[in-house]
């Protein structure tokens, strides 16, 4: 668990070999997850073109000011899956005209935890189901997360994006 879009005194062996192992890895989804996507273009891997086709890209905004930041930068980015995790999610947040391929929500855990509102969250769901988004319920969050749940209005959301490749098929049949 990293930032690999971090930057960092000698990132570049250790990012060398992360993408070499996720060329190696054609049947696993590797999703990447920054707080920085203002990095990823310098940072990616020569041969990245429209996307590797098992790579996602992802930012953290769990804030309409880091949503406005934020996704028209990883937008601008090549890739077969853009998503946004929004957690912890701290207040409502309009999709607009900036969408990503899927959106993950979900509460902040631990004896500090910040309030979640069920409205945001509702709010959210309806947006990407109004505009083709997948959508994501991960948890409510509080100080026992586990005993919050996860149930949206009865049921659990698990959307997953389609990444444009059956499951058979390799990274090197992609390329």
């Amino acid at each position: 668990m990293s930032d690999v879009f971090e930057d960092r005194k000698d990132p570049v062996p250790h990012r060398k070999k992360l993408w070499r192992l996720i060329k190696e890895t054609p049947l696993l989804n590797w999703l990447l997850l920054t707080k920085r996507p203002e990095n990823i273009e310098r940072m990616l891997p020569d041969g990245w073109g429209e996307g590797w086709p098992n790579v996602w890209l992802g930012t953290s905004a769990g804030s309409q000011k880091r949503w406005d930041e934020k996704l028209p930068l990883l937008l601008a980015v090549n890739a077969v899956v853009r998503f946004v995790s929004a957690e912890p999610l701290l207040g409502p947040l309009e999709i607009g005209r900036h969408r990503p391929d899927w959106i993950i929500t979900g509460g902040e855990s631990g004896p500090q935890a910040r309030e979640i509102r069920l409205n945001w969250v509702r709010d959210i769901r309806d947006q990407c189901q109004k505009h083709g988004v997948r959508f994501f319920h991960k948890q409510w969050g509080g100080r026992d997360k586990h005993a919050q749940g996860r149930n949206l209005d009865g049921r659990t959301w698990d959307d997953f994006p389609n990444s444009g490749r059956s499951n058979n098929q390799t990274w090197k049949e992609q390329s």
